[in-house]
């Protein structure tokens, strides 16, 4: 797929948080690109930095360190006023924030709350134009009966409903990137189904670009176009949906595949050795994914593990993936992935 209309530049992004008396990088040196209707999926298990990354975006860390560059349509968002950042929050750029009811205040009926985005950014608009705007937006993400919705409170819609009260907010202003952090978390099958197409829909309908951060595998195969697999603050390899699920290489991204369950039958599922390093204990130097495949020996591990780009548009963090396998396809069961 040839990409055109870049909409976001990632460039080196570190974003650390203090412990007692020093930072630790939660984001660690990456770079990405977003493009006009397009779907760029960021998935990697709960601690890999995921939804640190994009709270680094649009800029809600209130006591982290930003370095690097987060350019979006030409401008720096990490080096721009306060001002300037929130003139293009919830405008240009905004964010479908994974738990609608803490995003939500529960004292404002939904009319107020999707109608303060509104009058934010367009101070002209009347009110009476401003509700038929909320309106069209509930009409627009599938709640019915909007009308009467419009003088709810949170507490009294479903999680599905609050669900599509946020993208609503979010997509109030038609913006042209929008970040969308687990969309589909804690709601039930039919539901997650009814919230990815409307996303799915909004991508064809406004040309935006979609960050969409996940864990959930099933959900890439279906939305994405590209994907970035992310663990311990890294990229540790970018390609496209098809190349992913067709030919992943790193040893991280194949873990993942592997732990799905597929529709063979199988006596057991593969499970990943180990867990994500906490943010103190992270290490530094060498592939961060070592300690969770001991059976591959060192020498396969870069010391300063880059990205490697093995094909066009397929990157691939640390040479360890020319030499990875899973023990079982060796007869050795005795370690890691089983």
């Amino acid at each position: 797929m040839k990409l055109k209309n870049k909409l976001l530049e990632l460039k080196n992004l570190k974003t650390s948080f203090r412990i007692r008396d020093d930072y630790f990088a939660a984001v660690d040196d990456v770079s990405l690109d977003v493009h006009k209707n397009e779907v760029l999926a960021i998935v990697g298990e709960s601690g890999s930095g995921k939804s640190a990354l994009a709270f680094s975006i649009m800029g809600l860390h209130n006591r982290a360190k930003i370095e690097g560059n987060i350019v979006f349509k030409d401008k720096d968002l990490a080096n721009i006023s306060i001002s300037k950042l929130n003139a293009i929050r919830g405008n240009e750029m905004s964010m479908i924030f994974q738990d609608p009811l803490t995003a939500l205040n529960p004292l404002m009926t939904i009319e107020e709350q999707i109608g303060e985005v509104l009058q934010l950014h367009n101070r002209n608009l009347s009110k009476r134009k401003r509700r038929e705007r909320v309106i069209t937006l509930l009409d627009q993400v599938g709640i019915p009966r909007p009308k009467q919705t419009c003088e709810q409170f949170p507490h009294e819609l479903s999680g599905g409903m609050r669900q599509r009260v946020i993208i609503a907010i979010a997509i109030a202003n038609s913006p042209e990137l929008l970040i969308a952090d687990e969309p589909t978390t804690a709601l039930d099958v039919t539901i997650q189904a009814q919230i990815l197409d409307l996303i799915r829909d909004l991508k064809e309908k406004m040309n935006a670009g979609i960050i969409l951060i996940t864990h959930d595998l099933g959900v890439v195969a279906e939305m994405a176009d590209r994907v970035a697999v992310m663990y311990a603050g890294e990229i540790v390899e970018i390609a496209s949906v098809d190349t992913l699920f067709e030919n992943a290489r790193h040893p991280y991204t194949r873990s993942l595949l592997n732990s799905v369950p597929s529709d063979e039958q199988q006596d057991t599922l593969h499970v990943i050795q180990g867990i994500v390093p906490s943010l103190k204990n992270l290490p530094r130097h060498g592939c961060r994914f070592a300690a969770r495949i001991p059976w591959i020996d060192e020498s396969a591990h870069e010391e300063n593990p880059t990205l490697h780009e093995i094909a066009p548009g397929h990157f691939v963090r640390c040479t360890c993936h020319e030499h990875f396998y899973f023990p079982d396809e060796k007869g050795d069961e005795a370690h890691g992935i089983s």
